[in-house]
């Protein structure tokens, strides 16, 4: 194993510190189904060291609760389908609450049909694994916020277009990541939660996958939604919408200050600011606007 020492010899411990998170997620890798050489090609990285006036235990405690959130999301996104059906998400998310701190409830289909999210249902119609929707919760009881912040995440877990199936053979090759917003969401519930932050957060994933079959919904179909509004399917490839707007109706109950959705919805964005760019879209208030930039411009 390697050891790394970082000195801040032009004392920016900002900069410092920023170098030691990009060393710590460059270390990351996904070898659970290697099965040969796995001691051989782990990364030998193994202890960071700062040394710098600025740099507190605590900063450092916060790269280190930032690096495994995001680590488990990257992994959740590796996990192919074989493993990580929408039941066995919602598994994932249970045991990442249970070490964080954070609370989960998770819907079964039975749930899912008496709530009538039409959106979901008619997503999973032609899969052979039921969906769940995961409600995830950090509340500390000196919250700073008196209405919740709540975040939406999609979660396919894997999308083959379904009967308006994706048409190159390159376009299902990683649709296994459709997932990577309820990933992201995840994860953020998780730092959140480690890092004990005096904010009120609730997380909501629609989870399912979207394949052919004699079941699935078709375009043409006129669909109730959790709403009560019908939606007309042209395109069964819009199935991250369809599940999405379930999840946005249900977060109204929480009359939340913010609602913010994160979803890998639809390949045009890369058409429009490249591969690895974040299209935002949304009604806030530009103060809100404004925050989220600085986020963005800080990660």
């Amino acid at each position: 194993h390697k050891e790394i020492t970082l000195v801040d010899g032009c004392n920016n411990p900002d900069g410092i510190l920023a170098f030691a998170e990009g060393l710590a997620l460059s270390n990351y890798q996904f070898l659970k189904y290697n099965k040969k050489d796995v001691e051989e090609k782990k990364s030998p990285l193994y202890k960071i060291y700062i040394f710098s006036k600025g740099v507190s235990k605590e900063m450092i405690a916060h790269i280190q609760i930032t690096t495994e959130a995001v680590y488990h999301s990257r992994t959740l996104v590796n996990e192919p389908l074989s493993f990580l059906t929408a039941v066995q998400l919602a598994k994932e998310i249970q045991h990442l609450g249970t070490e964080a701190g954070f609370m989960v409830e998770v819907f079964n289909k039975r749930k899912i049909e008496t709530l009538k999210m039409g959106g979901l249902l008619a997503v999973n119609k032609g899969s052979i694994d039921p969906p769940t929707f995961s409600i995830l919760e950090w509340k500390p009881e000196k919250a700073n916020n008196a209405k919740p912040l709540v975040l939406v995440g999609k979660g396919v877990v894997f999308d083959t277009g379904g009967l308006s199936l994706k048409p190159t053979k390159e376009s299902m090759d990683y649709m296994k990541s459709d997932m990577g917003g309820a990933a992201a969401l995840t994860g953020a519930l998780y730092a959140v939660a480690r890092a004990k932050l005096p904010v009120h957060v609730i997380g909501l994933i629609p989870a399912t996958d979207n394949r052919p079959d004699g079941n699935a919904y078709t375009p043409g179909d006129v669909i109730y939604m959790y709403s009560g509004s019908t939606v007309e399917v042209l395109n069964t490839d819009a199935e991250g919408r369809m599940i999405l707007a379930d999840a946005l109706s249900y977060a109204k109950q929480y009359d939340p200050e913010l609602v913010i959705d994160l979803s890998t919805l639809t390949g045009s964005a890369a058409v429009a600011i490249g591969k690895y760019g974040i299209v935002g879209m949304g009604n806030a208030k530009r103060k809100t606007f404004n925050l989220l930039m600085e986020s963005g411009k800080n990660v």
